[in-house]
């Protein structure tokens, strides 16, 4: 990370200034020691606001109704209940979201549409509506309650993942911050997750969208553990201007180093979602270097990161260079094997087109490691892309085969 940034991994989205939070548990997962399942969060002044959410055709209510809200401009709020999908419901699942807006919208002084709702859990179950009228009265909000906002949201997450990031724009501090959520059914495409991103950085409500897009699209959208995407992705941004730096113009330097801090802190998070992801032993990091478009390197490091073959065999430490390749032949993007170059972990296994001897029990020891790099140049361009996964291990199918028991 450059020097002009400085992450702090304690920090959260009440980071920023003007932003308050709080959680609380209201019963919508089971009881359990300093468990939350039930939080809040509000700017105290007008933001510019953006989402970007699930491809699933299946999706959650609670998803439909944020894009409303949003597609209407000046969100301030957003309300957000894990254990429960929301999704698969029914007409009912509308109602109850929006009940639960409006039942927060008047905790928090908003108007309804000025509140999104993000829910996470399992499908096929109604909202308690009447346990969380009663949660969102005990939501106290504050400039420390991120931490509690974290814990909320939270499924079969082992621990919380936050993060805030500061840099100067025009002689003044600026902050991002930013939580997240997911374990599993996390892939490209968004995920079974959701992040909250903050900022008191000023940005019109024109460039917010598109530079929320750029930013998951080098992040979240480039993870993926088990091949599945959830009916509730969500991540939702929010900017209030409130270090008193000037419109950030996204054509000028002060734009760029702002694009920069918010992708760095999204991959930052997204790095962390992998690396809590169900049964994993290992985080896997593809590199891919040298594609004529940045599209076909994006697309080539995807389809690698998703292979089950390949997240397998690094799960045994099994040197199989083949699938590797034969994940990114079937990317659909144009490729010639005798110009690519494949190492994992630093050992070269494949080189313009022929096997590369190498000392197979070195290899295993390489591989043995908490962290692989799979490392591949196509010497065909100039563009590159990463994407981050982990491996598949016995603990995943035995978690996900009692989800629900």
């Amino acid at each position: 990370m450059s020097e002009l940034y400085k992450l702090n991994p304690k920090g959260n989205v009440t980071s920023p200034k003007s932003f308050i939070a709080g959680g609380t548990y209201a019963g919508l997962k089971t009881f359990a020691e300093s468990k939350l399942d039930l939080g809040l969060l509000r700017s105290e002044v007008k933001c510019s606001s953006a989402g970007v959410f699930t491809k699933n055709k299946v999706r959650s209510h609670s998803v439909t109704l944020s894009e409303k809200n949003l597609k209407k401009g000046s969100i301030q709020g957003i309300v957000v209940n894990s254990g429960i999908a929301n999704a698969c419901v029914g007409d009912q699942g509308m109602i109850d979201a929006e009940e639960c807006v409006k039942i927060s919208a008047k905790h928090l002084k908003l108007l309804p549409e000025e509140v999104v709702i993000c829910s996470t859990g399992i499908i096929g179950v109604e909202l308690p509506v009447d346990l969380i009228r009663k949660g969102i009265t005990k939501i106290d909000l504050s400039n420390d309650g991120g931490d509690r906002l974290a814990e909320a949201i939270l499924t079969t997450d082992t621990k919380t993942k936050q993060a805030s990031i500061t840099f100067e724009l025009d002689n003044k501090k600026v902050t991002i911050g930013g939580i997240a959520k997911g374990a599993g059914m996390i892939h490209p495409n968004m995920a079974t997750m959701l992040a909250f991103i903050t900022t008191d950085a000023a940005i019109s409500e024109k460039d917010i969208s598109e530079c929320l897009k750029k930013a998951v699209d080098v992040s979240f959208n480039m993870i993926s553990i088990d091949g599945d995407t959830s009916t509730n992705d969500s991540v939702i941004m929010l900017a209030n201007g409130t270090s008193k730096v000037k419109d950030i113009d996204f054509t000028t330097s002060n734009g760029d180093s702002f694009q920069q801090a918010l992708n760095e802190l999204c991959i930052y998070l997204a790095k962390e979602i992998v690396g809590d992801a169900e049964g994993a032993q290992k985080f896997i990091e593809v590199k891919i270097e040298g594609c004529s478009f940045a599209k076909d390197a994006r697309s080539i490091a995807r389809t690698i990161i998703s292979s089950t073959l390949v997240k397998t065999a690094i799960h045994g430490s099994d040197p199989n260079w083949g699938r590797i390749l034969a994940a990114a032949g079937r990317s659909g993007v144009s490729i010639d094997e005798n110009k690519i170059t494949l190492n994992i972990n630093g050992v070269c296994m494949f080189e313009n087109g022929v096997p590369v001897p190498f000392h197979k029990e070195g290899a295993i020891s390489a591989m043995n490691k908490q962290h692989v790099n799979i490392h591949i140049k196509f010497n065909n361009g100039k563009f590159t892309a990463t994407a981050w996964g982990s491996d598949l291990s016995e603990e995943y199918v035995t978690f996900n085969s009692m989800y629900t028991t």
